[in-house]
């Protein structure tokens, strides 16, 4: 909350930058996290998010009283989508052309939406709060579990969820398009919440999304809320979110979505426990992406996102000439003449003028093939036992292959005995 504690007392662009310089300055060792940097390995001055993203600086993150503190998330031995990609700087080919200006962003990345090529990035698997560019994340699997025209009842839970709401109330009548449409158009915590019921339930939803994000090799990820509120042992990389994107755009309804300006949502009767209470008729929700909002040409669509310690993250998309380039911007912030937005039209310009061809990494899968949706109804359960039971078949294979390496190494010494003697 420190950005919005000062802006009590400072002009908003003035405490955001000292926010930023004072996050900056801090570096991951100002607070202990769950498990510390140096025990888990690979954590440094030079790559100070390799494997936890920088402190929190509010108590969002505060396990509660009896709860275990989440272990950080192993870092693969290989980077994923290429060597270049473990890099914590800037990583570009200068061929590509003079680097973007004035990029804030801690963690960033440009590639080619379609072949999946990483034209530029910075700090690309450095472990960031994702805010709620995590929704894409929840949405995949609304899409892929959910029937859209399936009615759903909210809750007193949804309508009192903090942060940005779609408005959601009582007695209204709603479906699961408008959870997700508003989900994604003014990243509604509430149609999180409801969402997440929908999917099973809240640590059954986590778990699925988590198990999604594995499976698409994005290993930087970690949801710990459906919505992309604080908690700990929130993260995500601007790599992840760009494979999440990716694959959330293969959906024609997210690519739909993506592209509205706005969107007519549903109101609701008068509240009988409120004294006095009127109507709320159905409004017309504005997108809350100002790239869209403003006219950033080919806009796509994209999803913003917003904590006290996230601080400001983006992902979308734009097309041009029949390229289409996709970019994320990670804890950055709006400076004064120098917007989040500006930042990512800068971005997105640099990754048209680059080269067909360029390219630093990789998106793609890493066994080489793309991971097709799953679709049908939702079965949290069945897929948590199924994936419990994979883990366990995998646990005995290995035992039984050392079992057999050693069997074999006995052999060949007892083999080389005989022949020595």
């Amino acid at each position: 909350m420190l950005a919005s504690r000062l802006s009590r007392i400072l002009p908003p662009a003035t405490a955001a930058a000292i926010a930023v310089s004072t996050l900056a300055l801090t570096g991951p060792a100002a607070a202990e996290p769950a498990t510390s940097p140096a025990a888990a390995g690979g954590q440094s001055a030079d790559c100070p998010y390799r494997v936890w993203p920088a402190p929190a600086v509010d108590e969002s993150e505060v396990v509660a009283p009896g709860e275990a503190s989440p272990t950080a998330l192993a870092v693969p031995d290989e980077p994923v989508g290429g060597a270049r990609l473990g890099e914590c700087g800037v990583v570009a080919d200068p061929a590509a052309g003079p680097l973007p200006a004035d990029l804030n962003s801690q963690g960033w990345l440009i590639a080619d939406l379609e072949s999946g090529d990483i034209i530029a990035a910075k700090d690309p698997h450095g472990r960031f709060r994702p805010a709620s560019t995590i929704k894409v994340l929840l949405a995949i699997l609304a899409l892929e579990h959910l029937d859209l025209d399936a009615k759903v009842e909210v809750t007193a839970n949804d309508w009192s969820m903090e942060g940005d709401a779609c408005g959601v109330g009582p007695g209204g009548q709603y479906t699961v398009r408008d959870m997700v449409t508003g989900l994604l158009i003014v990243s509604g915590n509430d149609c999180a919440n409801a969402l997440a019921r929908q999917l099973g339930g809240y640590q059954e939803t986590l778990d699925l999304m988590n198990a999604r994000a594995r499976e698409l090799g994005a290993l930087d990820t970690r949801a710990a809320t459906p919505s992309g509120l604080d908690a700990a042992g929130m993260s995500s990389s601007p790599y992840d979110l760009a494979v999440l994107f990716r694959e959330a755009m293969r959906h024609p309804t997210f690519r739909e979505v993506m592209a509205m300006r706005g969107y007519d949502f549903p109101g609701y009767p008068a509240r009988k426990d409120v004294p006095g209470d009127v109507d709320h008729p159905g409004y017309w929700m504005d997108t809350s992406n100002p790239l869209l909002r403003d006219g950033y040409p080919g806009m796509l669509g994209g999803k913003t996102g917003y904590t006290d310690d996230a601080l400001k993250t983006f992902v979308g998309a734009a097309e041009r000439d029949g390229r289409k380039v996709l970019i994320v911007q990670m804890y950055g912030l709006t400076t004064e003449g120098n917007t989040y937005a500006d930042q990512a039209a800068r971005m997105f310009d640099y990754g048209f003028a680059a080269p067909a061809g360029t390219s630093v990494g990789s998106l793609a899968a890493t066994d080489g093939s793309d991971v097709s949706p799953y679709a049908g109804k939702p079965q949290p359960q069945a897929a948590l036992n199924q994936e419990s039971s994979g883990s366990t078949w995998v646990t005995v294979g290995s035992v039984i292959a050392i079992l057999v390496a050693a069997l074999l190494a006995a052999i060949a010494v007892r083999m080389l005995r005989r022949r020595r003697g």
